[in-house]
């Protein structure tokens, strides 16, 4: 007896030495973070989840900074153009659902950011207005009736499958002809004697989509206002007509009548221009006050996503949105079902044939969806907080386009056989927009390896997306952190992967 009691207490000394040394030796152990991995590579995966990995020869070290906090996002998506919804009402009922749903449903790409055309573009039908009587100075005939039969039932059907709902930024091509110094759809410049009733007729539209059950959330003033060579409809701006347009004519208008729209500058290509737009709009305090944001598009270089000026316009108007409106595979007809050109390096774009001798070098043969990946993730990383690509769905010939500017979209579609071909590029944007929700807000990161490209953000949820781009030709491991917990993994050679760390209560 007396041995037992002796005994009891060295026992329980014992034990508790041996918890104390298994908790250090498990504090010396890295903590492991959980990670759910997506894929879409060269090799044949589209948006995969993937836990089997390549084996590798070198490993990037990717570190999370969550403390490290840069723009909010806006969001990701594509257009509602005449062309994309006239197709899809030439599909049978359960393609254009297939459509809808892989664009806005949960299933999808879930779309937070899209765009549209007041008035006809180059991808409608043909040339019209909502205003077409000539000096109806109020706009009393004014009429959406173009917008029924196809715009807006697909807009409306996409709302119906969104849950999280979406923005719409709505871009003039041109005003009437009517109101322009040439009369004419292409080129020229508004009247000023016209700039009130241009004002009312955005005023107008905004009230004739509300009308319909659809309320716009933002406006450029005018889509590319340096023009296109008049190869379709256009309207030229100087930024200080522009200004004078925004802050004597159009906010006061809507101001008066009620509406609270976001109004976004320029809407034309990154550079030098872009830096001279926004020094115009925003040295001038009074016109300052009523820009929201400035829009970008991508055409100026295949390659170059001019992260300089996108650093110069971000410093110029920190606090304004910074929004790339619009970008897509250009002059080039669509390839039907055919995913391996799509990652080959064999695609050019309008500057291939016409940039000038001393800008060719910015329009070289490129990949299709290496062009998508880089530039978005670029311009993230360079304060862009929105990223839109131009139409949604286009068919075999990259139309219909009534100027024959021949384009190629994320989805391809051919009305004749009721056939659906969702191509790459659909899945590089869905690798953005599924999983980087509205509202996050992009991180700091340190990338040891200079030939993969990275981004990050945390989503209001609290969990954090990370987007991881490799665009060599070999496979590479990834050890990625985030505080004490660490994962490593691999991503295929020429893929694009999204990874997502749950919330854990880390907000």
């Amino acid at each position: 007896m007396i041995k037992n009691y002796f005994m009891k207490p060295i026992s329980r000394s014992l034990t508790v030495i041996l918890l104390i040394s298994l908790m250090m030796s498990s504090c010396d152990k890295p903590k492991v973070l959980e990670v759910e991995v997506f894929e879409t590579a060269k090799s044949g995966s589209k948006l995969q989840k993937v836990t089997d990995f390549p084996t590798v020869e070198t490993t990037a070290k990717v570190v999370l900074l969550p403390e490290e906090k840069f723009q909010k996002i806006t969001g990701f998506g594509g257009a509602f153009t005449e062309s994309s919804a006239y197709l899809l009402n030439q599909l049978g009922a359960d393609n254009r659902a297939k459509v809808i749903e892989a664009y806005f449903g949960e299933t999808g790409a879930r779309y937070s950011l899209t765009r549209t055309h007041m008035n006809s573009c180059d991808f409608s039908l043909g040339n019209y207005s909502y205003a077409p009587v000539a000096e109806d100075m109020d706009l009393s005939q004014f009429s959406v009736q173009e917008d029924k039969d196809d715009l807006i039932p697909m807009i409306k059907d996409a709302m119906k499958v969104s849950k999280d709902g979406f923005l719409i930024l709505a871009s003039p091509w041109t005003a009437p002809p009517w109101m322009k110094d040439n009369q004419d759809w292409k080129g020229g410049k508004l009247l000023p004697k016209y700039y009130d009733t241009w004002a009312l007729f955005f005023s107008k539209y905004l009230e004739a989509y509300k009308a319909e059950g659809i309320d716009i959330w933002g406006f450029t003033v005018e889509n590319e206002p340096l023009g296109n060579n008049n190869n379709w409809e256009s309207m030229h701006f100087s930024p200080e007509e522009q200004n004078d347009f925004v802050k004597n004519h159009l906010v006061p208008k809507l101001r008066a009548d009620g509406h609270s729209v976001k109004i976004l500058g320029y809407d034309q290509n990154r550079g030098d221009e872009l830096k001279h737009w926004v020094d115009v709009m925003f040295d001038d305090s009074v016109a300052a006050e009523f820009y929201d944001g400035t829009a970008v598009h991508w055409y100026a270089s295949t390659y170059d996503y001019f992260p300089e000026s996108l650093q110069y316009a971000h410093n110029k108007a920190p606090e304004k949105h910074l929004i790339q409106s619009e970008a897509c595979i250009d002059a080039m007809v669509p390839r039907w079902n055919d995913d391996a050109w799509y990652w080959s390096k064999e695609a050019k774009d309008w500057g291939w044939d016409w940039a000038p001798d001393d800008q060719k070098y910015l329009h070289p043969k490129y990949v299709p969806v290496y062009r998508y990946a880089r530039d978005i993730i670029g311009c993230l990383n360079n304060w862009v907080d929105g990223w839109i690509d131009w139409n949604m769905v286009l068919d075999r010939q990259g139309g219909p386009n009534w100027a024959k500017n021949w384009c190629t979209a994320p989805v391809i579609v051919d009305p004749e056989n009721d056939e659906v071909y969702l191509t790459p590029l659909y899945y590089t944007m869905a690798h953005f927009s599924r999983y980087i929700r509205p509202d996050a807000v992009r991180i700091g990161f340190v990338n040891n390896d200079g030939e993969i490209m990275v981004t990050a953000a945390q989503n209001p949820d609290g969990s954090f997306v990370v987007v991881v781009f490799n665009p060599t030709d070999t496979a590479k491991g990834i050890e990625l952190s985030l505080g004490e917990e660490n994962t490593t993994f691999a991503i295929q050679a020429n893929a694009l992967q999204t990874i997502v760390i749950p919330n854990r209560n880390r907000i």
